[in-house]
């Protein structure tokens, strides 16, 4: 199995995952699939991040995700929303979709920095990407 391949497609998982303060350990090949192991800050993140590899693959059998709730992490602040890329989809109708007006993509460009660099950047399907309030 090619980790590249595997964790391009659960790299969703994993930008969600650090957005959202969980303290990855692993993320390798272990057997014959891809080794998620993270801690979460609490329950509602590790279900969030569940959540986002059913969502790019419901039966997910190349996947080990393994997440446990360590309380010490700090938990992501409560208006913290995240869209996950659609095909179609573009920084303008994101943000006209989600903050009313489609000239304030570069708001989105800004809180994105780890993803985003100028509004050429290329977003893809399954990419997640911080809305800001």
């Amino acid at each position: 199995m090619d980790l590249d391949v595997v964790k391009a497609k659960y790299q969703s998982v994993i930008d969600l995952a650090k957005a959202k303060n969980c303290k990855l350990h692993n993320v390798h090949i272990e057997g014959e699939k891809l080794l998620i192991k993270a801690d979460a800050p609490n329950d509602d993140v590790k279900n969030a991040v569940w959540n986002q590899a059913k969502a790019v693959d419901p039966v997910h059998a190349d996947l080990t995700l393994d997440v446990s709730i360590d309380p010490s992490l700090p938990s992501p602040p409560a208006d913290v929303k995240t869209y996950t890329v659609v095909g179609g989809d573009s920084l303008w109708k994101i943000a006209q979709q989600h903050l009313g007006n489609g000239a304030r993509y570069p708001e989105i460009i800004a809180a994105n920095p780890s993803k985003l660099k100028d509004e050429k950047t290329v977003i893809h399907p399954g990419d997640v990407l911080v809305i800001p309030s």
